[in-house]
Formats: structure tokens, sequence, C-alpha cells
């Protein structure tokens, strides 16, 4: 005979709401203006890292801040590696809670599956064109919104996480196992991560769903999932001509130029009048259901897809010329986006 397993409640949509704002405007805002303040660049931009203290300084902030929640349950850590050469890795912060059933009666989920939640504390560097009364490191809301560096990507990951955690506890559901790694990395492409998770790979469990809060949104209206994002395959090109420089006006006409050069390798893996990759092996079928919601996602946003991005123009006697995107269709431009290839130079190394 089998025996019924209870049924869970709805969760109280108006509750979860209520408690999620009161979080947000009570706890989460005031912790992310002192991140904001502070300089924690990425390795990658401060090779003193370490000597300097700031990524230890958010890191333990995040810390401090999660451990006086006293969330039920939660254990929290913060991780340190060496490399092979015995210098210290940016660190973690890694925190588990195990599988609870609700107070109704409903059971843990069977599975045993774990939820693993991801986000990063370093931050991209400074850059300019801050408005007067705007700066990186001087947090400041304005017209309810947080401005500073790092707040959006991805400060806000660890506080989020444990809200949504205290926001199911707080109406009494069952949840699955859940644990959060906070990287310090990310922004100098997760050097350190994988060590991280092969360390703390027994922990994790059997991780059935990962949750990285650490993407885009298409508008303030509603919450926002990102299904898709290509992978990268990255590489320096380089073309030597010559090994010396020599002046052009001895050179030029006989020394074929390396730039041109370069310009044929290039068009041998891109159509440079349209952008396409020429190679085949690049392209794949885009997943009918990704289709669907990528004309599903058009339909709210219609032409902010592209008209989001600050595109030049400049004034040529009278007449005005704009830079335009690949193509102005919204679902195209999704596609465009995250399933069709693409070339993306992203430096040159040796022009003047």
């Amino acid at each position: 005979m089998n025996a019924r397993l209870p049924q869970p409640l709805p969760l109280d949509a108006a509750a979860l709401q209520s408690h999620v704002d009161a979080s947000w405007r009570d706890r989460i805002v005031p912790a992310l203006l002192d991140y904001v303040a502070v300089p924690a660049k990425s390795p990658a931009f401060d090779a003193d890292w370490a000597a300097h203290g700031l990524l230890e300084r958010v890191l333990q902030s995040a810390a401090d801040w999660v451990s006086a929640q006293r969330v039920p349950g939660l254990r929290l850590e913060i991780v340190r590696l060496n490399d092979a050469h015995g210098r210290p890795r940016t660190p973690v912060l890694f925190f588990e809670l195990p599988a609870s059933a609700g107070q109704d009666g409903t059971p843990a989920p069977a599975s045993g599956q774990t939820v693993l939640m991801y986000g990063h504390l370093d931050k991209q560097p400074e850059f300019t064109g801050w408005r007067s009364d705007l700066g990186p490191w001087t947090p400041k809301i304005d017209d309810g919104k947080l401005y500073g560096r790092g707040g959006a990507d991805d400060g806000y990951a660890v506080y989020a996480s444990v809200a949504a955690i205290q926001a199911i506890q707080a109406q009494g559901a069952a949840h699955p196992r859940i644990v959060g790694i906070i990287e310090t990395c990310e922004e100098s492409g997760s050097g350190d991560l994988l060590p991280y998770v092969d360390a703390l790979r027994p922990r994790l469990g059997d991780v059935g769903l990962v949750i990285c809060l650490d993407s885009g949104a298409g508008n303030y209206d509603q919450l926002w999932l990102t299904t898709s994002l290509r992978g990268m395959a990255a590489g320096v090109l380089k073309v030597e001509v010559l090994t010396e420089g020599i002046h052009s006006g001895d050179a030029s006409g006989l020394v074929p130029s390396s730039f041109r050069i370069m310009r044929q390798v290039l068009d041998r893996l891109e159509d440079s009048a349209t952008g396409r990759l020429l190679p085949a092996s690049f392209h794949c079928e885009v997943p009918a259901e990704r289709l669907e919601q990528a004309r599903a996602t058009a339909a709210i946003l219609g032409d902010e897809i592209y008209k989001r991005f600050p595109w030049a123009h400049h004034d040529c006697g009278g007449s005005t010329l704009f830079a335009l995107p690949t193509t102005t269709d919204p679902v195209e431009a999704l596609i465009n986006r995250t399933w069709r290839p693409t070339l993306s130079v992203t430096g040159a190394e040796g022009f003047p």
C-alpha cells in the first residue's frame, strides 16, 4: 500500500514580496553601500591585491553580514588555497544549508540533489565617464537606483542568495540542500575557481541546479532568467613580417603590411560585410524552445534590445552619421547575441 505524501502548499506571493522588499531595504542596501565604497578590483587590475587587502575586506564584510542573519542550519566559512608555487589564491566564501521539510508536513525533496548558488565580489576597474555628481567608489542612490562600481556586477549575489533562503524559511516551505560559492576572481577569468570547485567537490554533493546570480535584466517589471550564453574560444593572432622596425618611407610598397595580412586571415574566418562566421563548424541549430523564448522576450522588449546601447553619432556637414546594429529585428538581435557565433577583436597591440 502506497502512502500519500503531503502536497506542498503554494507560497504566499504577497508575503514573499513583502519579505524580500523589507530585506532589500533594511539589510541589503546598507551592505551594498558599504561594498560599493571599496575599490576591490579583480587581480587582473590589481597585481598587489593580497597586500592591499581590499578583496579580503569585502569578502569578510559579506561573511559577517551572512553570519549576522543567523539563518537556521546555515554553515559558513571563508576557504583559502595556495597555488602550486605557494602563492595565495583569491579566497572564496562557501556556505551550505541542509535540506529541510516544510512546517506543513511536506518532506524535503527526495532526490537528494543540491542547489548551487554562485556569485563574485571582485570588481572591474573604475574607467571614466561618470557624471559629475557620481563616482565609482562613492555610492549614491538616485531615483531608486544605486550608482557605484560593483553593486550590480556582482556584489548583490551573496546577499540575494541568503535573502531568498530566508524568504523560503519564513513561509515554512520545504527546500533542497543548498550550497553557495562566492568567488573573488571572476573579472579576471575565474582562474582560481576550478581549484576551489575541486577542493570543495566532496561538500558540493549531487548538484542538480546552478543559480548564477550574475547576468542582466531586460527591464525592472519582471524577473528575468538567462538561459543561453555563448561560449568563447580565445586566442592571440600575431603577424610578423620583419625582425625589426623599418622606416615606412623605405619599406612600404615592397614589404607587405602586417595589417593587410591580418585582414586576409580574418576574412577567411569572417564575412566582413555581414559579420557572419564562415566555417560551418561554428554554427549550430537553435533549439525550438529557445526560438520560442526569444520571440516571447522580443515581444516584451521590442527595439529596446538594441536601442539601449550607447551608439556613436557624428555631425558631418549638416548631416548626422549614426553607427547601426547588425539588425533591428528584435528576435534576430536576441539570437545574434546568444546562439549565433561571432568574431570579437578586443585589442590590438603594436599600433602607434
